[in-house]
Parts: structure tokens; sequence; C-alpha cells
């Protein structure tokens, strides 16, 4: 496993997902890791060569401690790999806060990506105290979050018998709790603490992103779950606005972990919206 230098002192571990065709970069989300999104890959590695990655402060990536979690450093982390690899204006894919340190990048260097699928990218138009309030129980949730376990196999029945994850893809599941976990003296420990992931996504709601999307240079296509809490109808609407060339494409039936719960239906979403371009 390769592991590049990013800022910070991180060093990134990279995933090959494999295929072929041209690159696809994929971003996870806050909390997982790179090996997550391998069954969604799976569906598109006829059409891509897929790579993904663990960002500073999960999984195998290495990160040093005293970080101040500014969402810049995920935006740090996707430049990196696509330097690293030498990867030639890629394809790229990101779920929630990899969604928006996709967009980020790409505005911090527009021209890096052929085109963006962002499914719920954490990008606010406007922070309010209403939003603050509403993130307030994701916050305390995660600082709560159980980080230990005598075995991957109590981690993966406790995760697979209760909210929240208990609607994620058996396959996407497995991977988290072995990518999402490592080894401690008393069974595995979670590879992101809870105070880390915390801390992230109280830096979420600092995070200038939103006012650089006007230079993102590439298409975009934002996808959205009609079941979400997470991202509203009307923040996903207004990142659409805010691009030069963008669409939103909702799915229904899903919520916030859709690329993580319906893989097949949400691969033929970012198949279709490539293949247009």
């Amino acid at each position: 496993m390769p592991r590049l230098p990013s800022t910070d002192g991180v060093k990134l571990a990279v995933h090959d997902l494999g295929g072929d065709g041209p690159p696809l970069l994929m971003a996870h989300a806050t909390g997982f890791c790179g090996p997550v999104l391998a069954p969604l890959a799976a569906h598109l590695t006829d059409r891509f060569h897929c790579w993904t990655y663990d960002a500073r402060g999960h999984g195998d990536t290495e990160t040093p401690g005293g970080l101040d979690w500014n969402w810049s450093g995920f935006a740090d982390d996707v430049l990196t790999v696509v330097d690293g690899l030498g990867l030639d204006r890629p394809y790229g894919f990101g779920h929630s806060s990899g969604g928006a340190a996709m967009l980020d990048a790409e505005a911090r260097r527009p021209g890096t990506f052929t085109a963006l699928w962002c499914y719920e990218p954490i990008l606010w138009p406007e922070v309010t105290e209403e939003l603050k309030a509403s993130r307030r129980p994701l916050i305390s949730g995660a600082l709560k979050r159980r980080d230990q376990f005598a075995s991957r196999q109590e981690a993966y029945e406790n995760f697979a018998s209760k909210p929240p994850l208990e609607s994620l893809d058996a396959r996407v599941l497995r991977a988290y709790v072995e990518c999402g976990f490592g080894p401690d003296k008393e069974g595995i420990r979670l590879r992101c603490p809870p105070f880390v992931e915390a801390t992230i996504y109280r830096q979420g709601l600092v995070h200038d992103g939103f006012s650089r999307l006007p230079g993102v240079a590439c298409p975009v296509t934002i996808g959205r779950g009609g079941r979400s809490v997470a991202v509203e109808a009307e923040v996903a609407q207004a990142q659409v606005d805010a691009l030069p060339d963008a669409t939103l494409a909702t799915f229904p039936e899903l919520g916030h972990f859709g690329p993580l719960e319906a893989v097949a239906s949400v691969a033929g979403g970012v198949r279709a919206a490539f293949d247009a371009r």
C-alpha cells in the first residue's frame, strides 16, 4: 500500500480498486475509510480504473497529533493523491465530507478533474443558529460512539443490529469493520477516534468551501437522498445554483448513507452522468 505525503505531516494510504479505463478517484465520508467504496467501485471498474484513499485521521493513513482539522486539509489530501499517482484529469466521486473535499480541490485548482459526482457534499450556503442546533446531535453522538470491541465479528454484529449503520450494504459494513478499526491490546479500536470525528463535524460548520464553488471548472452532479435529513433539498439546490455547470440527481428512497446502502443504484447514476460528458 503506497503512502503519499500530504500537508501537516500526513501520509495518505491509497487503495487501488482496480478496473480499466480513465481514472476515477473516490473520497469517503467522515468516520469511514476508502475501502467502504469498493462495492460501489465494483459496478464501475469496467468503465474506470478506480482509486480511493483514507483521508487524514482515518483508516491506514498516518496522521500526526495536534491537527486543527480545518477542512482545507481534506482538499490537500485530494490533490496529493491526484499528483502522487500522476492522475491526468481524473473523474471524481465524493460522499459527504469527501464530496466537499473534491469540490474544494477542484475550486482551488480548476481543471484538475474531468467531471465530479458528489453525494450530499457538506457545504453550507449559510451557517445559521438553526443549522448549528441541527448538528449538535451528530457531534454528541460521535463523542459517545463505542470505539473498542473484542473482535471484528463483535463489531460487525453490533453495527448490523442498530442504527445508523444497520442499513449499510453487508459488504460495505464488512469493509468498514476491517479498515476502520486497528488492533488494540483489548481487541480492536476505531482508527478515527470519537473526539476527532466530532471535531471534524464542528469544523464543517466553519468551512468556507461554499464560497469557492463558482471557481469549479468541471461539470458536477450533486446527488441527494430524498429521505435525507443531513442535507436539505434547499441546500443541495443552492450548491447546484452556485456551480457554473451542475445538475441535481435525487434518489427518492435513499438517505445520507445512500452510496453505502444502494451501491448499484448510486453507481448507475454515476455512470450515467459521466457517460453523458
